[in-house]
């Protein structure tokens, strides 16, 4: 009865969920204006800006293996500050980019210091949740992106129509991310001792290959989703003639989200992490369809909210399908593994939507993101579900 009893919000658990949903908001404030930001600002045409959209994923592609191994085999606090401060410096760096090819080359080196923050920040979380509540809290923890993701684009958007400069953007991500950082700094996650017995380095230390099966289902998913926000604020402005709904958009995917965290993480402490999987995949699944068959303006508006509502159960879900996958010594390594899937494929789906919509248009790029996703979905339903409950290590 008394490990039921266990605090879920202890004040170090609060601090890492503000500091990821202050890294979040900044990152979130300029992903709706980036497309047209390059547009308007270096002329840059749809392929273009899928590419350099897409050199932050490669980066964190990169990163988040060896991230995991070094949260693994570190001080975690320490390698957070690290990250952190480096993710908050280049959100300065898009100020100082004068350039198309200086811009490119400042997104794609931000991705890796962001992907190791991300990592490092979810891994804390777990450390200082007490075990007994680690579902409940990884599954509320992810509200700090959601929030963020549901709050951020709109305080874009609204300010970007007060006052049409990118540069006060800038500066505003800039300065949210050295608050997250200075907050990660009163963080104190428990101490771990070091492992006396330290296995020799090898791949798994650096990617959980026995994951490979969820991770196929996640980069499907990300991909599909890649396509659709990356391009949402141009499709609507040049198919639709919204010019200021893209925050809306957001907003609306961010509350399906933060309504299904609510709801999932309370099945989540119950064990039924396969169900939340399962329903998650088919309703999100369900909206990038109606966003793909139908160009409308509700279809823009209901679409984001449905595909809320699965990806607020899928994430979580997965995340605990991976983390009750790895000892607990490889934590940082599982969590990365779920990120990397994330990454790979959202840089596929940046770079291949952005050139099947400059050749072909939006709908063949929305298109190919579903079917992709749809054939995620079948090899989930028809092998990762038993393959997780045969290599599963907890419960």
């Amino acid at each position: 009865m008394t490990e039921t009893k266990e605090k879920l919000w202890n004040a170090n658990y609060i601090k890492v969920w503000v500091a990821n949903f202050l890294m979040y908001f900044a990152f979130m404030l300029l992903t709706p204006l980036l497309p047209l930001y390059l547009r308007d600002t270096f002329g840059a045409d749809k392929q273009v800006i899928g590419l350099v959209l897409s050199g932050y994923a490669v980066a964190a592609l990169c990163i988040r293996p060896f991230s995991g191994y070094f949260v693994d085999s570190f001080p975690r606090k320490m390698i957070l500050l690290i990250f952190y401060a480096l993710t908050a410096l280049f959100f300065g760096g898009y100020l100082a980019a004068g350039s198309l090819t200086l811009f490119a080359i400042v997104r794609m080196v931000h991705g890796a210091p962001f992907g190791a923050t991300g990592v490092s920040l979810s891994t804390v979380a777990i450390d200082v949740l007490p075990s007994s509540r680690r579902a409940e809290g990884i599954g509320y923890y992810g509200l700090s992106n959601n929030i963020a993701t549901a709050i951020s684009p709109g305080v874009a958007m609204f300010l970007f129509g007060k006052f049409h400069s990118y540069p006060m953007l800038f500066w505003l991500a800039f300065g949210t991310a050295i608050l997250g950082m200075l907050i990660s700094y009163s963080i104190h996650p428990r101490h771990r001792e070091p492992e006396l017995n330290k296995k020799p380095v090898s791949l798994d230390r650096f990617l959980m290959l026995r994951g490979w099966p969820p991770f196929l289902t996640i980069l499907t998913m990300a991909t599909a989703y890649s396509v659709v926000s990356t391009y949402v604020a141009i499709y609507g402005q040049e198919r639709l003639g919204i010019t200021t709904g893209t925050g809306m958009f957001f907003t609306l995917f961010a509350v399906g989200l933060i309504l299904s965290r609510l709801t999932g993480s309370k099945s989540l402490a119950k064990g039924l992490i396969i169900r939340n999987a399962s329903l998650g995949l088919i309703v999100s699944l369900s909206g990038f369809v109606l966003f793909a068959a139908s160009p409308t303006v509700w279809a823009y508006y209901l679409a984001p909210f449905i595909i809320g509502l699965g990806n607020g159960h899928v994430w979580p879900a997965f995340q605990m399908i991976f983390i009750n996958m790895a000892p607990n010594s490889q934590r940082g390594t599982a969590n990365s593994t779920l990120l990397t899937a994330w990454d790979l494929g959202m840089g596929l789906g940046m770079f291949a939507g952005g050139a099947l919509a400059e050749h072909y248009g939006y709908f063949p790029a929305f298109w190919a993101g579903v079917v992709l996703y749809g054939a995620g979905i079948v090899f989930y339903f028809a092998y990762v579900r038993n393959y997780y409950n045969v290599h599963k290590l907890h419960d």
